[in-house]
């Protein structure tokens, strides 16, 4: 075995800092059914609980009360720190519990960041409220406008034979359905005032301080890739569309 020099350097190497949750990670829920099986979920434990998800942030106020073995929770330790928080705010146990996540600068000023509930063991992040108005805001302007297709293409046909009876018709005789003008014209200004009514879809609100909206392959596209005329899907609803069977496990 070989025996270092003497006066050698040696380099001593840290393991890296343990990395701050995502902002968006309403996809996914974590569940630690050995632990819910040692150990009643309870106000007084559900920190705990939550201190092993990949939500919690080891760099926040509570995890230097519990290095001091004091209780995560006791809001008269948290008032006189700044930083980084979480606080339980609804509490309805065994089943739910709500935590939120909160910066605060003053014993008297928190900002509200990110919220999370527990639903039965299973930890999930809460959506914010713009993703949710946007979602469903662009569902409904989805359907209204698949709406307005389906009457136009309706339209379109007044007037014309039906190509099957044409081919079965020899005769020298071309039938030919008459057309009522003012019929079309007045279902024309219904469908025009209809669609002056509906403004177009708002933007959404700006996202808080510190938000990261999570990236897409359609929007690194671009609309070129997409093919003209092919009505799209509406987006997720980050409440509806989400449920412990369409999200990850850890």
């Amino acid at each position: 075995m070989a025996t270092p020099m003497p006066g050698a350097n040696f380099e001593v190497v840290l393991p890296p800092p343990v990395a701050p949750p995502g902002t968006d990670m309403t996809g996914i829920c974590f569940r630690d059914q050995l632990w819910l099986n040692s150990y009643p979920l309870d106000r007084n434990m559900v920190f705990d609980y939550f201190a092993l998800s990949p939500f919690y942030d080891w760099t926040c106020n509570n995890e230097q009360l519990r290095m001091r073995s004091i209780h995560p929770l006791d809001i008269s330790q948290l008032s006189k720190m700044t930083g980084l928080e979480y606080m339980l705010s609804e509490v309805m146990e065994p089943h739910l519990f709500v935590i939120r996540k909160q910066k605060r600068d003053s014993p008297e000023k928190v900002t509200p960041m990110l919220s999370y509930y527990i639903l039965d063991g299973s930890i999930y992040q809460a959506p914010q409220l713009c993703n949710v108005f946007a979602a469903r805001i662009g569902r409904a302007l989805y359907y209204i406008q698949k709406a307005f297709t389906t009457a136009a293409s309706k339209l379109e046909k007044i007037g014309y034979v039906d190509a099957e009876n044409e081919g079965a018709t020899l005769d020298t005789k071309v039938v030919k359905e008459t057309i009522d003008f003012k019929e079309v014209k007045r279902i024309d200004h219904i469908l025009a005032s209809l669609q002056r009514k509906l403004p177009p879809a708002p933007p959404p609100p700006p996202f808080p301080e510190g938000y990261t909206p999570p990236t897409t392959g359609e929007a690194e596209n671009g609309p070129e890739t997409q093919q003209a005329g092919e009505q799209q899907p509406p987006p997720v609803d980050p409440i509806i569309d989400q449920g412990p069977a369409k999200r990850m496990k850890f």
